[in-house]
Parts: structure tokens; C-alpha cells; sequence
């Protein structure tokens, strides 16, 4: 199938002045979904609404046969179907009655209604996602998020199934469920799953919940399950102390779906999660933090999303960045997890400073006619959107204070509850509540691009020294406004790889005086941003640096070595430290880490930046070497069992950069590691793959793993050692599997890419690299936004940092015409490409 043509804002604001739309019926029936032959389900929709004057309008839908429509009970050619268009001629004023009857196709790459069946057991389950436009995949409907109207679902099922929806559903027997009717919510809101779904029921202040996931996950959704609602209830209350709005929806369900393409979906009382948030194999406890999070942001949205959606996409912002702020905010005051800040220092906001310094960057809000439809939304949803919105919120906290920010969010929520609200909207009810001038702070936080950067200038003489943070020029201009905290710390006199605390204090940047004078002597180390306020590179002084590159573990707080390890990493990518330097620092401070997320964090940026890019194929070997001896380090020093997380995060990594089979073939056949861990699935093919780029295994042992587990993890696996096998055959096996058919799932397409490109193995798959970008275009305008997304992040052929892997992306982008998504993820890939070029070079940010 085609891309879907897109939704202009113009047509939207031209429909939405047209219509009101009532209410949706909609009968589906999958009673066919575990047949492999069936390639279609039944959808039959009623769609009630009235226009304001006369007039002509369209409703989306793209069927795989349209059987008939009629208008008020008037039939209308299916042949009006149009580039998933139909038109409605001559409506008049005042209430109309849409029916419209298709046949709807099943979906593998997690858009629509898709549909897995388990290698497992062969069950199969369904789940949609509606997200965007997509909902046209699944049933008709005026499909944009300020026509919201309430939905009356019936799902026929094959018996035995759970069908689950945004409301409460009863069975009606013979396979047959209904869904109590919805509030008014948006297209996109809507949501089904439908299998044979495992479920654990629970109860709280009234309020019916439930976890689902597929049978064979049974075992361990149940040893999970007390966490995972132990955290929900926590949310739940925490969120009605906030907001003075109740839960808006009828039942909080959490199904966790396979497949999935995003962490999660907020669907209105029923979320859908990623099935690898049930976890098989053995996690660490920041992975478990991970899944609080998203627990706690997608119920966040169940006010700011749902209950209050975006008028047009322009403000997706409105939902993801104050979720994500909520999320990790509401798990720090409300679960046992009390430092949830720190891995979103380390994690999150690094994606954020990443994506906001490419050529893609754009306004946390940006301007309507920057978002002219549907497809340039679509490429909104990154770490702008995400993870600088959530900073630029908890900057202005700091600024406004909780409680007025909270009074404001409150009057939104009573101003704009069931229906739509834009930035404005939401800046005037902050400015309810406060003096302070908030329109001001979003035109300089929320309408500009780029990173500032705080530059450190200190000036001593005897005991007094005057610090300045200088917010300079930024590439939106100015400098924002910054309210920070300044971190001053002294050696310890006992002990002086131990730095203490000698005081914190606020400053506002730009200044708004003179500096202070201080005493007491020149520190060893002046820390801007401590605890992370702000959104802002930052550059220390040079007797700073030095503390840092040489004592960093000696920093007593956590969320403050966060900042300074993002300080040396934005260093790196800017040429002004040498990967080197930091790989040494990692050496010596690492080991006495005591956070998990920062270790596995620099282990990240160490192993997948600098020595799989930012090293030239002569230097990698030492960069690996380093990171091996680093982690047999960490995995030493946990020998006594005392940390089991931070033993798994280095027997991770140090599998992902062995250079020898050796000891990874003796792990694998006594099935642990020495000392622990045990091998899980997840640690046997996480081996295996390592053994198959290295050339130390084979198809039969791959098979042979499979057979020990087929499940679902277990065929992503495979597909993964089977297309990093060095051999030419297998190569061009895995290669036509990803661009020459359309078989694969979005996870096996995924898996698939992620094991073909090697730095081991770059003559073997060199003659692939100009090859990419013509496949990478025609697989992605052949088969949608997601697989486009999957080829352009996971495809990309990251090992050739060269000048001709650029100048080809380059021509690609200049000449081939790809999709707006693939557009997107080539523009952001040669920048990172380029960016790798210069800190090979030595050139800096160039």
C-alpha cells in the first residue's frame, strides 16, 4: 500500500467550521484474525453529526473494499472514494447520518489494526493504533483531533477472546462484546485490542483497572503484577492531589501489546505499552524506573491529551512535554523510585540537546504554519517535543514556582475539559495565576530553536573570587532567560578524591547585576546548573575541567555528576574533548559509580558514539579494549552479589564489545556467566549475536537457539545473528528480507537491520551502502511512515563515517524524492554522520 495522502490544517479548520460531529457507531468483526488467509475484517460505521450551513466536506477512510455508503439514507457511489477521500456533495444544515460498510486490512507494522500471532503457542491477538491519521485504517471518520464526538464500539471476536476498548466492555455471548459509550475524545483516542488475552483484574477508590498481555507472557506479568499497580495506584492518587479535575474515564486498563512501535499510547482508559515492558529476563532496577515512567506519563495524559486534546498538531508539545515532565516528577514524589531526574538528565536530555542541534531542529511550540498537515506533524514527535518541552517545563517551575504552576494547569483543565485547547489557550490560564510575565517566557523557551550554551568565567585574587555565567548567543538569537543553581565544592581535607559541598546558590542568567564577590578561597570545582534546572549546555572553567576529568566520581550528588558527565559528552561531540580522554575518565570513575543510569548512560555514549563512530577503524580496537577492561572491572568489583544491576549493565556491555569468542562461547555453553548472572534469553542472544559478527557461530547453533526459544523475542533474535553472520549469502538473504519483500513485521525489520551493519565487517557490506538509499526510498514509500521510520534509524548504514556515505545521503535527499518520514531520518543521520566526520577530523563543530 501507498502513503496516505495527507491532512492540510486548512482543510481541517475549513471542515471543523463546517461540522459538529455527535456520535460514532461502530460495529468491527474479527472474528477471522486466526486465519492466516483472512486478510480483511468488517467495519461498519454510523457517524451522526450536523453542519452549520450548507456545504461540502469529506470523510477519510482507506478501505481494502468499500461495499457501500449511504448519506441520511441516500446510497453514494463507492466510486467517490478518492485517494482515501469520500466526498459528501451538498449537505445542508443541520443533523446528517454517515453509514459506510468495508472490508479493512490487517496491519504488520503496527499501524491500523494489527495483528501477531504468537510463535509461542499460536494465539493470535489484535490491537489498534489510531494514532495521527490512522484511524481511516481501521473505520471511517472525520479524522482530526478537534471533532470530538462520543464512540459506541461493538467487536465480534472468535470465542475465547477479551475484547477490551475505552470503556467498560461486557460480553454478549456468542463472541459478540460492546463498549460502554465514550466521553467525547478525539479520533485518534480510540482503541481496541482484541485476543486471547491474559489479564489480572484489580480495584482502586472505585475505579476498575486491569494489566493484559499475551498467554505466554503470563508468568511474568504476574510476578510483576503488584509493582506495575502498586505504581498506578500511587499515580492515581498523587495526580488527584494535583489536579482538581477527577479521572475523566470509566476504567484504567493497561494492555501490553506486541509489536508496538512507540513506548506507549494514551488511549482513554485503555494505554497500550510495548510488550517488553513485561519482562522475560533479568532487568536492573533504572529499567524498572523506566517502565514507572511510562506508567505514570501515559496517565498523566489522561487530563492533558485526552480529557484536554490539541486543537491541530502544532501543539503536540501540550501533550508529550508535560507528560513527560509529570511522569518523572509524579514517580519521584509518589513510588520508591526517588531519583527518577538523574536518568532523565542522562538519558532524555541528551536526546533532546541531540536532536535540537541538527538541521531538524524546530521550536518546542512551533508556529501553526510550520505544521501545515499531517506528515510534517508526524515528524514532531522526537526529543524536542519530549524531552527539552519537559525541561523547558521544569525551568519554568523553578521560575513560576509549583504552586502557581499547578493553579494554572487546573484552570486549563476546567476551561477546556472534553474539548480542544491550543498554546495560547494554556499560557493565558498560567498567566491566571501569576505576576509574572509568561507570555514572555514562552516566546523565549517555546517559539525558539537551539541549545544555549553557559559559559563559565571565573576571576580570583587571594580568598575572593567572582563567578559569571555567560549565556552568550544562541542559535535562536539571544540567550534565553536561565534561572539556575550554582554548585561550589571543595576538596576534602581527610580525603581528596572526595569533593564537598561548600554552598548552592541561585543566579539568574543573563545577570541582573553585578557579580557578587565571594570568600573563602578559589574551589576546586564551580558547578553551573547543579541539579539540572535548565535546559542549556554548559562549559566549565579550566581548573573545573581538570576536577572533573580527574575526580568526577568524587562528586557527592548524583544528579550533579549527571550534569557534568553531559558537560563532557557535549564536549566530545563538539570537538573540544578528544573521545579519548573521555574513555579514560570512564576508566578511572565508572568503577566507583553508585548511580546505575549514569553508568549506563557513559557506557552508552562510550561504546556506541565514540568507539563505533567518533574512532577511526585503526583506533577502535583500543577504545574497545578500554571498555572491556572497564567492564571486567565493574563486574569484578560486584562479585560479592551487592549489585546486581550494575553487574548485568557491564556483562551487557562487555558482550557488546568483545573482541575475542572465547570467553562469550565459554559463558554460553555453561549457560552463566562465572559468578552470575545465569544466561536468560536476553543474555544467549545477546552472545550469539556478538558470536556471529565475530565469526564463532553458525545457522545450525542459531537454530538450535531458536528451538530453546521461539518466541517472539526469540524470532527477533535470530533474524539479528542471522543477518550479522559474515557471509555474503547471508547477507543478501537478510538484505532482501528487509527491501525486496514487504513479509517482514515491523519488529523482524527492525531485528533484521540491527544485525547487518558491523564495523567488523565493513568490506563485506560496503558494495550495500549506495544500494540503501534507492531501497531505503522504495521500501518506505511502498510501505508507510513506520516501516520508513524503521529503515531510516535502524538501516542506516552508521558504520561508513565517510565523505561518500555523505555526499550519497546528500544526493538521495536533493534528488530521490523520499517521504517526509524518511526525509526526516535521513537529514538527522547525516548530520550525525557529518558531525562524526568533524571529531575525526579534529574540527570541531564546523
Amino acid at each position: 500500500m501507498g502513503p496516505m495522502p495527507v491532512l492540510t490544517r486548512d482543510e481541517a479548520q475549513t471542515r471543523a467550521q463546517l461540522i459538529d460531529v455527535h456520535r460514532y457507531t461502530v460495529e468491527l468483526d474479527l472474528t477471522n484474525a486466526a486465519d492466516p488467509a483472512g486478510e480483511t475484517f468488517d467495519s461498519r460505521t454510523v457517524i451522526r453529526f450536523s453542519a452549520r450551513t450548507d456545504g461540502t466536506t469529506f470523510v477519510e477512510l482507506r478501505p481494502a473494499e468499500l461495499r457501500s455508503v449511504t448519506l441520511d439514507g441516500q446510497p453514494l457511489s463507492p466510486a467517490g472514494l478518492v485517494d482515501n477521500r469520500l466526498t459528501l456533495d451538498g449537505l445542508t444544515k443541520g443533523d446528517h447520518e454517515l453509514r459506510v460498510d468495508a472490508a479493512m486490512r490487517y496491519s504488520r507494522t503496527g499501524e491500523g489494526m494489527h495483528r501477531f500471532t504468537d510463535p509461542s503457542d499460536g494465539e493470535t491477538y489484535t490491537y489498534s493504533q489510531m494514532f495521527l491519521q490512522d484511524v481511516q485504517r481501521v473505520f471511517a471518520a472525520f479524522d482530526q483531533p478537534d471533532l470530538k464526538a462520543v464512540f459506541e464500539l461493538t467487536v465480534t471476536a472468535p470465542e475465547g477472546w477479551t475484547v477490551l476498548a475505552n470503556g467498560i466492555t461486557e460480553h454478549l455471548g456468542g463472541g459478540t462484546w460492546r463498549a460502554a459509550p465514550t466521553p467525547l475524545i478525539s479520533t485518534y483516542l480510540v482503541a481496541v485490542a482484541a485476543g486471547p488475552y491474559h489479564s489480572v483484574r484489580a480495584e482502586h477508590r472505585g475505579l476498575p483497572l486491569g494489566l493484559h498481555c499475551r498467554r505466554s507472557l503470563a508468568p511474568y506479568l504476574d510476578a510483576d503484577a503488584e509493582e506495575i499497580l502498586d505504581i498506578t495506584r500511587a499515580c492515581f492518587d498523587r495526580y488527584h492531589e494535583k489536579f482538581e479535575e477527577p479521572y475523566p474515564f470509566d476504567s484504567y486498563d493497561q494492555a501490553f501489546v506486541p509489536e508496538f512501535n512507540a513506548g506507549a499510547m494514551e488511549n482513554p482508559g485503555l494505554v497500550t505499552f510495548r510488550d517488553e515492558y513485561v519482562f522475560r529476563s533479568a532487568v536492573t532496577d533504572t529499567e524498572r524506573q523506566a517502565r514507572a515512567m511510562v506508567i505514570a506519563h501515559e496517565m498523566a495524559h489522561m487530563w492533558f491529551g485526552d480529557l484536554v486534546t490539541l486543537t491541530w498538531w502544532d501543539d503536540i508539545w501540550l501533550n508529550e512535554s508535560f507528560a513527560e515532565y509529570m511522569g518523572y516528577q509524579t514517580i519521584a514524589e509518589a513510588t520508591r523510585f526517588k531519583d527518577p531526574w538523574t536518568a532523565f538528565g542522562v538519558a532524555r536530555k541528551s536526546w533532546g540537546y541531540d536532536a535540537d542541534q541538527r538541521p531538524s531542529t524546530h521550536p518546542v511550540a512551533p508556529a501553526p504554519d510550520a505544521v501545515p498537515d499531517t506528515a510534517s506533524a508526524l515528524l514532531n514527535f522526537d526529543g524536542i517535543s519530549y524531552a527539552k518541552g519537559a525541561s523547558a517545563l521544569r525551568q519554568l517551575v523553578a521560575w513560576l514556582g509549583e504552586k502557581d504552576f499547578l493553579a494554572g494547569i487546573n484552570t486549563h483543565f476546567a476551561r477546556h475539559k472534553f474539548a480542544n485547547a491550543t498554546l495560547a489557550d494554556f499560557i493565558d490560564s498560567l498567566a491566571q495565576g501569576t505576576d509574572r510575565d509568561v507570555h514572555r517566557w514562552a516566546e523565549a523557551w517555546l517559539r525558539t530553536t537551539g541549545v544555549d550554551t553557559l559559559t563559565s568565567k571565573v576571576v580570583h585574587a587571594g580568598r575572593e573570587w567572582t563567578f559569571t555565567l555567560d549565556g552568550g548567543t544562541a542559535p535562536h538569537g539571544p540567550g534565553r532567560p536561565h534561572r539556575v543553581a550554582v554548585g561550589v565544592y571543595d576538596r576534602d581535607l581527610a580525603d581528596a578524591g572526595v569533593l564537598v559541598l561548600r554552598e548552592r546558590y541561585e543566579t539568574d542568567v543573563p545577570a541582573t547585576g553585578p557579580a557578587t564577590a565571594r570568600d573563602g578561597g578559589r574551589p576546586a570545582l564551580i558547578v553551573p546548573n547543579d541539579q539540572d534546572l535548565t535546559y542549556a549546555k554548559i562549559r566549565l572553567d579550566d581548573v573545573s575541567e581538570e576536577t572533573v576529568l580527574r575526580g568526577i566520581s568524587g562528586v557527592p550528588d548524583a544528579l550533579t555528576r549527571a550534569v557534568l558527565w553531559n558537560s563532557l559528552r557535549d564536549m566530545v561531540r563538539d570537538g573540544e574533548l578528544d573521545g579519548g580522554s573521555y574513555l579514560t575518565t570512564a576508566r578511572v570513575h565508572l568503577p566507583e559509580e553508585t548511580d546505575l543510569a549514569i553508568v549506563q548512560g557513559v557506557l552508552a555514549f562510550a561504546t556506541d558514539h565514540i568507539a563505533d563512530r567518533y574512532t577511526t577503524p585503526e583506533e577502535r580496537p583500543a577504545a574497545l579494549a578500554a571498555l572491556g577492561e572497564l567492564c571486567r572491572d565493574l563486574i569484578r568489583r560486584t562479585e560479592d552479589g551487592s549489585n546486581p544491576g550494575l553487574r548485568l549493565t557491564a556483562v551487557r556491555t562487555a558482550i557488546d564489545v568483545a573482541t575475542q569468542p572465547g570467553p562469550l562461547q565459554a559463558w554460553l555453553t555453561e549457560g552463566t556467566v562465572p559468578g552470575g548472572p545465569e544466561l536468560d534469553p536476553e543474555l544467549r542472544w545477546r552472545v550469539l549475536a556478538r558470536l556471529a559478527v565475530l565469526d564463532a557461530t553458525d545457522e545450525t547453533a542459531i537454530a538450535a537457539e531458536l528451538a530453546r526459544d521461539p518466541s517472539a523475542t526469540g524470532q527477533e533474535g535470530a533474524a539479528r545473528c542471522r543477518a550479522a553472520l559474515p557471509d555474503a549469502a547471508a547477507k543478501r538473504a537478510a538484505w532482501d528480507a528487509m527491501f525486496a519483500s514487504d513479509e517482514l513485521s515491523n519488529y523482524l525489520l527492525r531485528a533484521t537491520a540491527q544485525g547487518f551493519w558491523q564495523p567488523e565487517q565493513a568490506e563485506l557490506v560496503r558494495e550495500y551502502v549506495p544500494r540503501y538509499y534507492e531501497d531505503a526510498v522504495a521500501v518506505a514509500a511502498r510501505r508507510g511512515p513506520a516501516i520508513a521510520d524503521v529503515v531510516g534509524l535502524s538501516a542506516f548504514p552508521t558504520p561508513f563515517v565517510d565523505a561518500e556515505t555523505l555526499r550519497l545521503g546528500e544526493r538521495c535527499l536533493r534528488d530521490a524524492d523520499p517521504v517526509p518520514a524518511l526525509r526526516r531520518r535521513f537529514t538527522d543521520q547525516l548530520d550525525d554522520l557529518a558531525r562524526a566526520l568533524r571529531v575525526r577530523q579534529g574540527t570541531g563543530k564546523g
